[in-house]
């Protein structure tokens, strides 16, 4: 991620997530945090957040001990789960140690990898490290759409890499962003998800953000086609049969409190279940409760110590070589607007469903300049809005 913009710190109580300000009320602790440890990538993928990717570890990643102190400082206040992503998490030669130092300060640790770069010998050594779960890309069910995004050969490279990772007992889960040009895989990778013994699987609309933004116009599927899917989504969801999740696709939490009447109540994923492969039963290795969470559950630290509200949402609250964490979750005046629904603008700010949906605050901010305003990938419109913005704004 890069030109992100900065905003000052200011001294104040912020309301956790709910209906509002709720002054003198202690704010909810983050659920999960995304670290990006490295800029380094052995990939090129065409959808990838960033637009400046390294071949190798970057220099102004934060070093081993900084790494530590960071983590360090999140545990003392926090025991959210702490996702190590990338770049290519598995770049850095020092990502285990940090892993295990993550484990050992109470904290869940998951890793977020293109899977290419899991060997046997590497699947084993996640494993002993005490990586709780561990996600793998896939962006298509069959090698050619995979690779069209990633680079040729690595759906195989990919699959092998879970392979040894399954081998190990590690708990997995794929990720898949769907585009025009992969979209209608969705079913067979679901299929082969289950087949392969995968622990989950989660849905992500794409983000116009880093590399994104070049493909948005040709590769972002019509909003009525993301509605369709993601009520395809939620009849998996009712199936039971895996832990699914849909990212970056708020929407869905409204898609399920419209069709919850079907099944009286909401279907497996939306309860504060524990996950398969969780190793903490009174937290889901998910842990989602509604749609966007950027600076409400959730948040995300640059390769150079930058807090975002998520990873493409760039409006930097500070940075944790200068500021601790806990004052920076507890008192950004970005995380503070983004609590509140009241402060929501558009159909978004009069709609019902804004205390569980919130629409995408990353995809606003792409959109109108505002992380604000309305969601502009949305086909709903609540009843008596007079619709004065057209979806599909990208």
């Amino acid at each position: 991620m890069s030109k992100l913009a900065s905003e000052p710190l200011v001294s104040g109580t912020v309301a956790p997530q709910g209906r509002g300000q709720e002054p003198n009320k202690p704010v909810a602790p983050p659920r999960l945090i995304f670290w990006e440890t490295t800029a380094g990538c052995n990939l090129r993928c065409v959808h990838c957040r960033r637009l400046d990717v390294l071949d190798q570890v970057s220099d102004t990643d934060l070093p081993t001990d900084a790494a530590k102190g960071m983590i360090a400082d999140i545990a003392s206040s926090y025991k959210p789960i702490l996702v190590l992503s990338g770049g290519e998490p598995l770049f850095r030669p020092d990502i285990l140690d940090l892993a295990g130092f993550a484990r050992d300060q109470g904290l869940r640790v998951a890793l977020a990898t293109n899977g290419t770069l899991v060997t046997a010998e590497k699947a084993k050594a996640i494993k002993d490290a005490g990586v709780a779960r561990v996600s793998i890309s896939l962006d298509g069910a069959k090698a050619p759409t995979h690779d069209r995004f990633r680079g040729a050969g690595n759906f195989e490279r990919a699959l092998a890499g879970f392979d040894h990772l399954k081998r190990e007992g590690v708990s997995l889960q794929i990720n898949m962003t769907v585009t025009r040009y992969n979209a209608e895989e969705l079913p067979t990778l679901y299929d082969m998800c289950l087949a392969r013994g995968a622990s989950a699987l989660h849905l992500f609309m794409l983000v116009p953000v880093g590399c994104g933004v070049q493909i948005a116009e040709t590769d972002m599927l019509p909003s009525a086609e993301y509605e369709k899917w993601l009520n395809w989504f939620y009849d998996r969801d009712i199936e039971k049969k895996m832990e699914l999740k849909a990212t970056c696709a708020p929407h869905y939490f409204r898609i399920v409190r419209q069709r919850s009447k079907e099944i009286g109540g909401l279907p497996p994923s939306h309860h504060r279940q524990e996950a398969k492969g969780a190793t903490h039963p009174n937290q889901s290795l998910h842990q989602t409760t509604k749609g966007c969470l950027a600076g409400q559950g959730v948040c995300f630290v640059s390769h150079k110590g930058e807090v975002f509200p998520c990873g493409y949402l760039p409006i930097s609250v500070g940075n944790i070589r200068t500021t601790p964490f806990k004052t920076l979750w507890e008192h950004s005046p970005v995380f503070e607007n983004l609590r509140d629904p009241s402060k929501l603008e558009g159909k978004c700010g009069v709609c019902s469903f804004k205390y569980v949906c919130g629409g995408c605050r990353a995809r606003a901010y792409y959109a109108h300049g505002d992380e604000l305003a309305e969601e502009p990938h949305c086909i709903y419109v609540p009843p008596g809005f007079e619709e004065s913005s057209a979806c599909d704004a990208f």
